[in-house]
């Protein structure tokens, strides 16, 4: 586990903001020299706090407006198969392992209710799916974030220098 302080999650503000930035800018913005921006940014890749530099994609704009959620209760240890089968699903787009009532959300992406309803067909014909079920995403109340939890933990900076214009 990373550790983050004040520096940290300002550079991740700025990346969030200006994803296509570069390492000299980042450092004008946070005004620290860019060996600190490049020995950050290392700090957070290697500890897995950043896992990409990929762009954030609305699969909606792309053409796959019809969104649902999905709860699947599944076969007492088929955990690995019922994976293999919604990693096949391209319509899958992340499923988790939960506790409670039920053993795994799905999120899934379609371009219309008939893909829809094919999908979670498919998803059901899956053999160690014992039941399943979907409620249908009507609009985005708060986007995914991550910036506002890790500034109740971000510690304050001891921060270097600071970069000379």
């Amino acid at each position: 586990m990373t550790s983050l302080d004040e520096l940290d999650v300002a550079l991740l503000e700025a990346l969030r903001d200006h994803p296509r930035i570069g390492d000299l800018e980042l450092s004008r913005i946070t005004k620290v020299a860019r060996a600190t921006v490049q020995s950050r940014l290392r700090r957070l890749t290697e500890g897995g706090v950043v896992r990409d530099w990929a762009p954030t994609v609305d699969v909606a704009a792309a053409g796959f407006p019809v969104q649902a959620l999905v709860t699947l209760e599944i076969a007492q240890g088929a955990l690995d198969e019922v994976r293999a089968d919604l990693v096949a699903i391209p319509e899958v787009l992340e499923a988790h392992v939960t506790t409670g009532s039920f053993d795994v959300l799905c999120r899934v992406a379609t371009a219309s209710h008939a893909q829809l309803q094919d999908v979670l067909v498919r998803i059901d014909q899956a053999a160690s799916v014992r039941r399943s079920t979907s409620v249908v995403v009507l609009s985005e109340l708060i986007a995914p974030r991550q910036l506002p939890l890790l500034e109740t933990r971000a510690t304050p900076a001891s921060r270097p220098p600071a970069y000379r214009h």
